[in-house]
C-alpha cells in the first residue's frame, strides 16, 4: 500500500479547478480556494481534500501528519521556459551591460550564446549534470514542481546531443516533472554566420534524427528574431521538428516586431515566449489563437527592456503563462516567486492571474496539465507549503523574503 501523507490545518487551499484546460483572459482572475482545510496524499497523488470539520470522518492512522498551522497551500510552479543547462555563468557581461554596452553589441562581439557555446563545448558532460543538478534542487526547494529546460548553448551536432543527454538523465535521476526542448537554433555559430542555409541542414538532416531516435525531446524550439532565424527559417525548422513528433515552441518578439507570434500561430505552437515587443496586430492574433504567450519578467528586467504586456493581453483574451527564463546571459534566476512579485510589480497583474499563469498555464504550456499545475484528486502532490501569512496578495507583495514553509514533489517534503 502506498504511503501516507495527511495535511491539516491549511488556512487557505488554492488553486482548485475542475478543469485541465487554459485560462484565458479574465478567467485568469479565477482561483478557486477552500479555507480551513485538509488534503490528503498516497504515494506520490493528492487522493482528496475538504473542509477541516469532515476530517473526523476519515481513517488516518498511519497516516504521516504535517500541520499547516494555518499556512497556505497552492501547486508547485510550473516553470515552462528554462536554460538550465549551461556551462558557466556570464557575470562579466553583466557588468559590460552597467556600462553600457547592448544585448546586441555584446552578441556581436562573440557574448552572449556564442559565448556561453564556447564554454559548454569544453564541458564535459558529467560536469555538465552535476551543475545543472544543483540547479535543479535550489529551484524545486523554491517552490518549482514541473521545470522545462532547452538546449541550444551547444550549436554543434555533439554539443547540442550532449546538452539533451544530460536532460534526460536529470529526467531519470530528478521526481520533478522535467521536460526537454531542443533549441539548436538559439543563433548561427561562427562557423555558419554566412551559411544559414548550412547550419539548418545540419539541424534537420543530422541533430534532429539522432534526438527522434534516443528521445531526446518533448518539443523544439527556434530563436525567431531579427539577427537570429528569420519566419521563413522558423517556419522550415519546426516543421521539420514537426516530422519527427516535436511539437513547436518559439522564441518570438523580444528584441523587434520579428514577426514570432505571426509564424507561432500559423505553426499552431504550444506557446511563443518572451513578447516585449508587440503591437495591436499581434496582440489580437494572439488573442485569436491557441497558442500561449509565456511572459519571462526576469529577462525583461536583467535587459532593462520594456515589459511584456501583460494587462493589454489579458484583456484581449489571450491565454497567458509566467516562467523564468533561466540562464546564464540575460535570467540568471530561476525563483519563480520572484517571477509572481514582477508579474504583479511591473506588469500589473493581480496576485490571483499572476498564480493561475505560473501554475495551471504553465502546465499547459508544457502539455502536462493532467499531471500538475492545480489542486485536484488524481494529480502529483507537487505542493507549497506557505509560512503563516495575511492573505494570498502577500506573497507577491513581500517580494524580499521567502513566503515558504516547506515543498512537497511527489508527495514527499524537500526539507
Amino acid at each position: 500500500m502506498a504511503s501516507a501523507t495527511l495535511i491539516t490545518h491549511i488556512g487557505r487551499l488554492v488553486g482548485i479547478h475542475d478543469h485541465d484546460t487554459v485560462l484565458r483572459g479574465k478567467q485568469l482572475s479565477q482561483l478557486p480556494f477552500l479555507e480551513d482545510s485538509f488534503l490528503l496524499i498516497e504515494g506520490d497523488q493528492i487522493v482528496s481534500f475538504g473542509p477541516m470539520s469532515s476530517l473526523e470522518q476519515m481513517p488516518i492512522n498511519g497516516t504521516h501528519l504535517i500541520d499547516a498551522k494555518g499556512g497556505y497551500v497552492l501547486p508547485a510552479w510550473c516553470d515552462s521556459h528554462t536554460h538550465l543547462v549551461f556551462a558557466a555563468t556570464r557575470e562579466d557581461e553583466f557588468v559590460e551591460k552597467i556600462k553600457g554596452r547592448s544585448y546586441q553589441e555584446i552578441a556581436a562581439n562573440g557574448g552572449g550564446i556564442l559565448n556561453s557555446a564556447k564554454k559548454l563545448a569544453a564541458t564535459s558532460e558529467d560536469q555538465l549534470f552535476n551543475s545543472a543538478w544543483q540547479r535543479l534542487l535550489e529551484i524545486s526547494k523554491m517552490g518549482t514542481g514541473t521545470v522545462e529546460i532547452k538546449s541550444g548553448y551547444g550549436l554543434s551536432v555533439e554539443a547540442e546531443l550532449k546538452m539533451l543527454r544530460v536532460i534526460k538523465r536529470l529526467k531519470e535521476r530528478s521526481s520533478l516533472v522535467i521536460k526537454a526542448t531542443f533549441l539548436g537554433a538559439h543563433t548561427f555559430p561562427l562557423l555558419y554566420k554566412d551559411d544559414h542555409a548550412g547550419y539548418i541542414r545540419l539541424i534537420i538532416d543530422e541533430m534532429l534524427p539522432v534526438i527522434a531516435a534516443e528521445k531526446l525531446a518533448d518539443f523544439i524550439d527556434v530563436f525567431c528574431e531579427e539577427g537570429f532565424f528569420s519566419p521563413e527559417e522558423t517556419e522550415q525548422i519546426c516543421q521539420a521538428g514537426l516530422r519527427h513528433g516535436l511539437p513547436a515552441k518559439i522564441h518570438g518578439n523580444q528584441l523587434h516586431l520579428s514577426k514570432g507570434v505571426q509564424t507561432a500561430v500559423k505553426l499552431k505552437a504550444i506557446s511563443v515566449d518572451h513578447l516585449e515587443t508587440m503591437d495591436e496586430e499581434s496582440i489580437q492574433l494572439l488573442a485569436s489563437s491557441n497558442t500561449i504567450g509565456t511572459l519571462l519578467p526576469n529577462a525583461a528586467f536583467f535587459l532593462r527592456m520594456s515589459d511584456p504586456p501583460a494587462r493589454q493581453l489579458i484583456e484581449a483574451g489571450a491565454a497567458i503563462a509566467l516562467a523564468s527564463d533561466y540562464n546564464p546571459g540575460s535570467a540568471p534566476s530561476g525563483n519563480m516567486n520572484w517571477v509572481l512579485s514582477q508579474a504583479c510589480i511591473r506588469m500589473r497583474m493581480l496576485p490571483e492571474e499572476a498564480i493561475n499563469a505560473a501554475t495551471l498555464n504553465g502546465a499547459c504550456a508544457l502539455q502536462t496539465q493532467h499531471q500538475c499545475g492545480s489542486i485536484r484528486a488524481g494529480k502529483r502532490a507537487d505542493l507549497i507549503i506557505t509560512k503563516s501569512i495575511p492573505s494570498l496578495a502577500y506573497l507577491p507583495y513581500a517580494f524580499g523574503q521567502s513566503c515558504i514553509e516547506q515543498v512537497l514533489v511527489a508527495g514527499e517534503p524537500l526539507f
